[in-house]
């Protein structure tokens, strides 16, 4: 009897430190349902989650996206570049803007030429669909025919809508090409520097490419173009706004440039200051202004007015 008794109460002991051991082992092991549930030693399922222990993802927050440091909630952009890229020596550049037969042309206008002062233009010179009238100030004398007249400040002749034989159907195609060759600019991608200086390239010495703006471009001491060498080598400039090319402004060109490969697509005004020395192709889809003094190695291509004031426009 008293056996039993003894074995009994080892067993109800045995039984009491079992519990004992469970109730202080088992909730170390037991997921918290609180808030903030820890699955894994270091990740944390609510109220935010961590995949690994003390790690969080470059860049990325609630209020706002970001990859690698970029918020999408509110990006900031990058400034202008300031200084103008470097480009391989010998590089040729975008391809040059076809002219067709505006080419063929020094100075052309859809709306009107107008001088005032002793201007001298080398090259031919025309409107269309402007008539004869729309070109003053060069006391213009009628040709043989009625096909082209010619004038003491133009070494070359000058063409109107309202010339008689194929003078009509040639400054139509002109026209229409000046506004092809002013597309194709305009059109070209790739850039190899947007915003280049924020609009102002004074002082600046760029290498051939491709260069876009969406606001006006400044040009106010000058500015050198260099071609490393290549005579071949292309740039074109594509302007949202208006190019100003400041008084005694001078566009030097270095390293075997040539005027006739460069472009300047301008979608607002063109104005060379006054004494100023530009070099190039103008495409302009409204006026291109030259003031009293400066010269212009290049074209001047509107597709408005032209006008002039005792300038040298010289063919390239």
């Amino acid at each position: 009897m008293k056996k039993g008794i003894l074995i009994t109460s080892l067993i109800i002991a045995a039984l009491a430190l079992v519990a004992v051991v469970v109730f202080l082992i088992v909730p170390a092991f037991t997921p918290t349902n609180n808030i903030g549930i820890t699955t894994n030693p270091g990740t944390t399922t609510n109220p935010s989650t961590t995949t690994n222990p003390g790690i969080t993802n470059p860049g990325t927050t609630s209020g706002g996206t970001n990859s690698g440091g970029t918020s999408s909630g509110g990006s900031t952009p990058s400034a202008p570049p300031t200084t103008p890229p470097a480009v391989p020596v010998g590089s040729a550049g975008p391809a040059a803007v076809n002219l067709g037969t505006a080419g063929n042309f020094v100075i052309l206008s859809q709306t009107g030429i107008s001088t005032t002062g002793t201007t001298s233009i080398v090259g031919d010179m025309g409107v269309s669909p402007a008539a004869a009238t729309y070109i003053t100030g060069f006391g213009l004398i009628l040709g043989a025919g009625n096909y082209s007249s010619t004038s003491s400040l133009v070494t070359g002749n000058v063409y109107a809508a309202d010339y008689l034989g194929a003078t009509p159907a040639k400054m139509t195609t002109a026209v229409s090409d000046m506004q092809t060759a002013y597309t194709d600019a305009a059109g070209r991608t790739n850039p190899t520097a947007t915003e280049l200086g924020a609009g102002d390239i004074s002082g600046m010495t760029i290498y051939p490419g491709l260069y876009k703006w969406g606001t006006g471009v400044l040009i106010n001491n000058g500015v050198t173009l260099n071609c490393q060498g290549n005579a071949n080598a292309v740039f074109i400039f594509q302007i949202a706004q208006d190019l100003t090319v400041g008084p005694g402004a001078i566009v030097t060109l270095s390293g075997g440039c040539q005027a006739k490969n460069i472009f300047w697509q301008v979608a607002g005004q063109t104005t060379l200051g006054t004494t100023s020395n530009f070099k190039g192709i103008v495409l302009d889809q409204t006026l291109i202004e030259i003031q009293t003094g400066a010269t212009l190695n290049g074209r001047a291509l509107a597709q408005t007015a032209v006008t002039l004031d005792a300038n040298s426009v010289t063919s390239p």
